[in-house]
C-alpha cells in the first residue's frame, strides 16, 4: 500500500514581474529551479512551513501567506516519495536581497519567459504563468 503523502509547502515572491527561484541541491527536484519550500515539520501548518522554508533558503522573512495552489506530487520511477504541496503567495519588504542557503545552490529573479527556458518542475511554471495572467488581467 502506498505511503500517505508528506506535507510540503512553497512560497512565491514576485517583484516587478520577476519571481524568486532557487536551484535545489537535494531531491526531490535536485538541480531544478523552484520556489523556495520544503517538507513540513511536525505540528506546522502549511503556511508556517512556507514561511519557515522561505526564510531558511533565501534569508528573506516573508509574511501574509495566501494559498494559491495545491499539487498531489507522486514520485517517478527513481523517487517513490509522495508529497502534497501547498503553494502560497507571500509578501516581503523590498530591501532584502536573497542569499541562497540551506537546500538552495543559488537564488535569482526570473520572468515567466525566463522560467519557461529553465529546468523547473511543472508546478512552478504552472503557478508563474497563472500569476502572470492574473496580473495582466487575464
Amino acid at each position: 500500500m502506498p505511503a500517505s503523502p508528506q506535507a510540503a509547502s512553497s512560497a512565491i515572491l514576485e517583484r516587478d514581474g520577476r519571481f524568486l527561484l532557487i536551484r535545489r541541491v537535494n531531491p526531490p527536484s535536485a538541480d531544478l529551479f523552484a520556489f523556495p519550500g520544503g517538507r513540513a515539520e511536525p505540528g506546522e501548518t502549511p503556511a508556517e512551513t512556507a514561511l519557515r522554508e522561505f526564510a531558511e533558503e533565501t534569508g528573506i522573512t516573508v509574511r501574509n501567506p495566501l494559498l494559491f495552489a495545491t499539487y498531489d506530487l507522486s514520485g517517478d520511477s527513481d523517487d517513490d516519495r509522495h508529497f502534497f504541496l501547498s503553494v502560497f503567495t507571500v509578501e516581503a519588504d523590498p530591501e532584502p536581497q536573497a542569499i541562497a542557503a540551506d537546500d538552495a545552490a543559488e537564488a535569482g529573479w526570473y520572468t515567466v519567459d525566463e522560467i519557461r527556458a529553465l529546468p523547473v518542475p511543472p508546478s512552478v511554471l504552472h503557478c508563474a504563468e497563472r500569476l502572470a495572467a492574473i496580473r495582466n488581467g487575464g
